[in-house]
């Protein structure tokens, strides 16, 4: 984790002039860019099974749009998702074993820059419903770049707890430069993001008034980064949604000649310190 945050940092100071994710924030609000971001969804089917359908494909972007947009109770991270191509392949060997074929699969089916989210749906697993690249790891493996999610956990699917598509928010989360809530636990800098408390361990099932590490603030067990089952998730913070900003500015945005942040000019707003100094 510590890798990917200086990753970002210096990739900021390269195309900004600074590593004040504020400041980046408040000069991109300031030029009325908004994250639009293309979606391709693949679905990996073995026979009928898996054999994902348009509406459910429909449901699950507009999950991200509710999810991402502050509709569930959190922020409006200022990011939104449109549906840009949607195709099935029936491929037993890849929807059972989605993480022993990536390569192959995400070789063969991916489109577009790293600005266009791809997801595949496949037979994850139970124990691990979905897995992510990150923003950082882009320029090194494109070609790898997307979110895996099993198709049991889509709106409406079979996987009981974890039902209502928010796999895909978590780990389009992880695409979008977030970490877990529970990262490093309660040791510094905890996942980097100043407003989300620091936590001693994954939550699971919907735990009520855990405060699992010293520092300020109950353990974010509502946070979509967080393990917590899907009737429980309902939140990014503002901190969240500055470094997603900052992260897309950095590394996903289309290629457009970056400006230099004004140093004297202040930040529209400012992260809250919850969970301590990070």
């Amino acid at each position: 984790m510590d890798a990917l945050l200086a990753d970002l940092r210096r990739t900021l100071r390269e195309r900004f002039g600074t590593d004040d994710e504020n400041r980046v924030d408040a000069a991109l609000r300031m030029s009325r860019r908004r994250v639009v971001v293309p979606v391709r969804f693949h679905a990996i089917s073995s026979g009928r099974r898996g054999r994902v359908g348009p509406s459910t494909v429909r449901r699950q972007i507009s999950t991200l749009n509710a999810a991402y947009g502050g509709r569930k109770g959190g922020v409006d991270t200022g990011v939104r998702f449109r549906l840009a191509g949607y195709d099935v392949t029936d491929r037993e060997s890849w929807f059972w074993h989605p993480q022993r074929h990536e390569g192959e699969m995400k070789r063969r089916l991916r489109r577009g820059g790293p600005g266009t989210l791809n997801i595949f749906s496949a037979a994850v697993g139970t124990d691990m419903l979905g897995f992510s690249t990150f923003p950082q790891w882009y320029r090194g493996e494109p070609r790898m770049d997307g979110v895996v999610v099993d198709y049991r956990s889509l709106p409406g699917g079979s996987n009981r707890g974890f039902d209502r598509g928010y796999t895909a928010v978590h780990e389009i989360g992880h695409w979008l430069g977030l970490m877990h809530t529970f990262e490093n636990g309660c040791e510094p800098p905890g996942d980097g993001v100043a407003d989300t408390p620091y936590e001693a361990e994954p939550a699971t099932g919907c735990p009520s008034g855990r405060n699992s590490c010293p520092q300020r603030g109950g353990d974010p067990v509502h946070n979509f980064m967080d393990y917590a089952q899907d009737a429980c998730m309902r939140e990014f913070t503002a901190g969240q949604g500055r470094r997603v900003r900052a992260a897309w500015a950095a590394y996903r945005a289309p290629n457009r000649r970056a400006k230099a942040v004004d140093l004297r000019t202040e930040p529209t707003t400012r992260a809250r310190s919850v969970g301590g100094a990070r």
